[in-house]
């Protein structure tokens, strides 16, 4: 039986993830913003955690008690193209996708450290390896994120600690089905969006997805990257083999 903190386990993979590993035995700290959202889950604990505020951060790893592997799941999203991105929003994702992650990361590091033992498993995306037209500020955190995480892992090759980066492709979480969007007036860029939103029979399930994490959990060694699901298998291979001289387009 594993320790293991989920950040952002309110809905979606952070809660379906916390079920799952729940229900495999292990310990299980669930922390979101605000912890009533967590009321239901059969957890060991659930506390306050908010990415984006140091003193709440080491406020719950305090009350975590030992944390063997961290789900480092929370984040947001919004939809525009570059143009049309508040650069206020895009602080906004960076603060939570990027920076907080990292900002708890660093505060379960020493005592993995002091144990010679522990892995960090950051919940990244395909997007953090790809883009796509109005995706631009969610894949930036994402992309900075595994820049974070893959100099994580040459750091701490020496401290027993694991590190790796779930990518999965699209999921029917409900983070994509109203998602907050911003525009131009008379938008120029509205043709690059006609298509309407991701079909469905893409999507995987928060559920396979939860899966997917707790085996990544409970594997004796971890690969530094891992795509999950088929649209994320594809998408990342194709990006693997195209030119890296011109911008790459997920078909």
């Amino acid at each position: 039986m594993s320790s293991i903190l989920i950040t952002g386990a309110s809905k979606g993979v952070g809660r379906a993830t916390a079920a799952e590993l729940a229900k495999r035995g292990h310990r299980v700290i669930a922390t979101a913003r605000d912890p009533r959202t967590l009321d239901g889950l059969d957890v060991d604990l659930r506390l306050r955690l908010d990415v984006t505020d140091q003193a709440s951060v080491d406020t719950a790893i305090e009350q975590a008690g030992e944390i063997d592997t961290l789900v480092s799941n929370a984040g947001v999203i919004f939809a525009a193209a570059v143009e049309a991105s508040p650069a206020a929003e895009i602080e906004r994702l960076y603060a939570q996708n990027t920076v907080g992650a990292i900002r708890v990361a660093q505060a379960v590091l020493p005592q993995m450290r002091r144990r010679h033992q522990g892995r960090l498993l950051f919940v990244s995306s395909a997007a953090g390896r790809t883009v796509l037209p109005g995706n631009a500020a969610y894949a930036a955190t994402k992309w900075a994120l595994e820049a974070f995480a893959e100099t994580l892992a040459v750091e701490l090759s020496g401290f027993g600690i694991d590190v790796t980066l779930a990518e999965p492709g699209p999921i029917s979480s409900g983070a994509l089905d109203d998602m907050l969007t911003y525009a131009l007036p008379d938008d120029p860029y509205a043709a690059l969006f006609a298509g309407g939103g991701v079909p469905a029979e893409m999507m995987i399930s928060p559920e396979q997805t939860a899966e997917a994490l707790a085996d990544l959990v409970e594997q004796p060694t971890v690969a530094l990257r891992v795509p999950i699901g088929p649209v994320a298998e594809h998408v990342l291979a194709a990006r693997d083999a195209a030119p890296y001289d011109r911008p790459f387009l997920p078909a």
